[in-house]
């Protein structure tokens, strides 16, 4: 069998780039005085899959909740299906969990690489100021036009004109975009938190506790360990146990910082220890197996009276369980440079920011028409990508938004997927 070593190259914001040599079986490098990950020469693909892929299951998310059976959402569609019930509840066990974990695994990869202060400072330009940015555009733009279209579509009453006093925080609603508050958060506990402990107990020894919590990560306790504190979050949230909820404002809520803050400190570990992605990757198929299993067990729909902290640590392991399976399929398998699977990477950050207006002009066209829900959630998906592709294409990838969002200005070609290839100096001013 062909031995393989693990490298990483680089870093996006909201943490990729990395990938392997081809071969079926990958090893940790052989020269244990020098972690190779942290010299900058190759990329790990299945992680860019993994990165992107999270973000556009986001969409995808989006799309499914106009035909979600209890509403809630902006745009509620006159059919709607189970289907799309199981869809959104399977999607949204994990998503938000896996990118956290691959957030701190790459923030620890950078902040080896380049220091504190300027980890920080990247996660603050590429992460925190893009809030700021793109939030009138994708949260109060379709407030104030979509919305009210569909309630005057709906024959409802304007919300407006019964509403009582409205606080300040809920007005300011990071709405789609708490996950780069969130994520910020994190990063800020977990640098100060390093520091502390660097001053206590010193750096070798925090290098070692690091190494030894991520070897019991990817052990086989490891799933177990890692959904805590997502259990703990839906014991606080108390109620609706299918999910965590997102924040409602821009303060922090415990029952969602503490499970994220939980994956991205296991993504934070993993990377500590250097054969955990390996482990993992052997182990895709069990963590898979057990997913679909606990994901049957936590649904919220079995004539089954379980209790709280019953369905709480279903919810959790089939999480996490999901969470793995991924990363050790798309670490073990995905080991290739695919150009359509890196370019949709590179979009995706793009993409999932500006997602939002378009994806709900489009639900808004299609929410009183007799089509079936299958056409209409192609229809919606289909323009929706395509005019997010072309926009990155010709507004972002070559110009200052691409090297401001992902770190790097790839030369413009016609062709996408030939400029996927460019590691030229030039792509990277």
């Amino acid at each position: 069998m062909e031995s393989q070593s693990y490298y990483h190259k680089g870093d996006r914001a909201l943490g990729t780039s990395a990938v392997a040599q081809s071969g079926p079986t990958p090893r940790s490098p052989p020269n244990a005085g020098h972690d190779s990950r942290e010299s900058g020469k190759f990329r790990l693909h299945g992680l860019d899959a993994l990165r992107g892929g999270a973000l556009l299951l986001g969409i995808l998310l989006h799309a499914l909740m106009s035909f979600h059976t209890d509403g809630g959402w902006l745009i509620a569609d006159e059919r709607n299906t189970a289907y799309a019930d199981t869809a959104v509840y399977v999607i949204h066990l994990f998503r938000m969990t896996l990118f956290m974990l691959l957030a701190g695994y790459f923030g620890n990869l950078v902040l080896r690489r380049r220091g504190t202060r300027s980890y920080v400072r990247d996660r603050l330009v590429r992460i925190l100021s893009p809030i700021f940015v793109f939030w009138p555009l994708a949260v109060i733009l379709p407030w104030v036009t979509l919305v009210p279209l569909d309630v005057a579509r709906r024959n409802l009453p304007d919300p407006s004109a019964s509403a009582e006093e409205v606080s300040l925080l809920l007005i300011l609603s990071p709405s789609f975009l708490w996950f780069l508050l969130t994520l910020m958060q994190c990063v800020v506990i977990i640098v100060a938190l390093r520091a502390v402990l660097i001053r206590v107990f010193g750096a070798e020894a925090l290098a070692r506790a690091g190494a030894t919590a991520g070897r019991w990560l990817a052990s086989p306790a490891g799933v177990a360990i890692a959904a805590l504190p997502y259990m703990v979050g839906l014991l606080i949230q108390g109620k609706n146990l299918s999910g965590l909820r997102e924040p409602h404002t821009v303060l922090p809520e415990l029952s969602s910082l503490i499970p994220y803050l939980g994956a991205f400190i296991v993504g934070w570990m993993l990377f500590a220890h250097r054969d955990a992605l390996v482990q993992l990757g052997n182990r895709w198929l069990v963590h898979l197996v057990s997913a679909v299993l606990l994901t049957i067990a936590a649904a919220p729909d079995l004539p089954i009276h379980r209790p709280t902290i019953v369905a709480a640590a279903l919810t959790a392991l089939a999480g996490w369980a999901w969470t793995y399976a991924l990363l050790g399929l798309c670490t073990r398998f995905l080991t290739r440079e695919r150009p359509a699977i890196r370019y949709l990477a590179d979009a995706s950050y793009w993409m999932y920011l500006i997602h939002m207006p378009i994806l709900l002009a489009c639900e808004v066209l299609v929410a009183g028409s007799p089509l079936p829900i299958i056409i209409k959630l192609l229809f919606t998906l289909t323009v929706t990508f395509a005019i997010l592709l072309v926009s990155y294409h010709f507004l972002v990838r070559s110009t200052w938004l691409g090297k401001w969002l992902n770190g790097r200005r790839h030369p413009f070609r016609w062709n996408p997927l030939a400029s996927t290839a460019s590691s030229s100096p030039a792509a990277r001013r």
